[in-house]
């Protein structure tokens, strides 16, 4: 038998339902405990599909945001209410993860007094995919896959911030705008998309690698020394030198210049020191990696990626 609404819980019920059929509508008394549940709760595969008296608001709710609904729950009783929605996932009873939002409001009776709540619950996982896809495109590279400059100027803060330690490397394709200009922006591009998959598979997994330029690629070295990381980039660079030579698919040789420099407690100076450093790199022919020495490259022009 359907429970029926005093006309208190229906003024409540249709100010927060604005008819859409997918949302699921909870009572709950003072205590939080499930009174009534609509229909859709039952079908997104909450555990309320035989017995409606009992179940508690926190079951349907992962323990991670129990005490933050358990808090917006109790702030309405109290006559605390704030009108807001409130995100949350799910718990999840051995299913994938889901995330819903729901909005509560006071049941009073006619002398004003509180008895519960009326909550509307709905479903987010789409908007919460979209938002996903959103971020994962303003901090990705498209040609290479690799995260952007963007992402590769947060990452590089933290770990200042954070006084993990480790290495910044920055390789330069050499020649690339005139790899560009004589045989095309697909070329180029494919020269890219092979430099970033070789760096890639070279770097170990803790690595992070990025695009800062159009022929450029950041690396972050978490942990390691300057001896270390000097020798994963000078692996990089023998390496592209050599199948650069034997299997140019278009005839010309590719190969990379790279500047290294310990990350130290001031971004824009770790940034200046491996900018600095790969700019000896190219005064010196190319084709090589130099590391950071603050008296050796302080007479260098800094080459701005920012």
């Amino acid at each position: 038998m359907g429970v029926q609404f005093t006309p208190q819980e229906s003024s409540a019920l249709y100010g927060l339902l604005a008819e859409d059929t997918g949302d699921m509508i909870l009572k709950t008394d003072r205590e939080a405990f499930i009174v009534h549940a609509s229909p859709p709760v039952d079908r997104r595969g909450f555990p309320l599909a035989n017995e409606l008296f009992g179940p508690h608001l926190l079951d349907l709710v992962h323990p991670s945001a129990a005490g933050e609904i358990r808090a917006k729950h109790d702030a309405v009783i109290n006559g605390r209410p704030d009108g807001s929605w409130v995100e949350f996932p799910a718990q999840s009873y051995g299913a994938p993860e889901r995330w819903f939002e729901i909005q509560m409001r006071a049941l009073t009776d006619d002398h004003g007094r509180t008895y519960g709540a009326l909550s509307i619950m709905r479903s987010i996982e789409e908007r919460r995919s979209f938002e996903k896809q959103l971020f994962v495109a303003s901090m990705t590279d498209p040609l290479t896959g690799l995260t952007n400059r963007r992402a590769f100027i947060q990452m590089l803060r933290h770990i200042v911030e954070a006084r993990v330690g480790g290495c910044l490397a920055i390789f330069d394709i050499d020649h690339f705008k005139a790899i560009n200009m004589k045989y095309g922006q697909t070329v180029g591009d494919e020269v890219l998309v092979v430099f970033a998959e070789l760096v890639r598979t070279l770097m170990r997994a803790e690595d992070i690698i990025s695009r800062i330029g159009s022929e450029s690629l950041g690396v972050l070295l978490p942990h390691s020394t300057p001896d270390s990381a000097q020798a994963i980039c000078q692996r990089i660079v023998a390496a592209l030198a050599e199948i650069g030579q034997a299997q140019g698919a278009h005839g010309f040789a590719i190969t990379a210049s790279a500047g290294l420099a310990p990350i130290t407690g001031s971004l824009d100076n770790t940034i200046k020191d491996a900018e600095q450093a790969l700019t000896l790199a190219k005064a010196k022919g190319r084709n090589r990696i130099e590391t950071a020495s603050r008296q050796r490259l302080s007479w260098l022009p800094t080459r701005r990626f920012w």
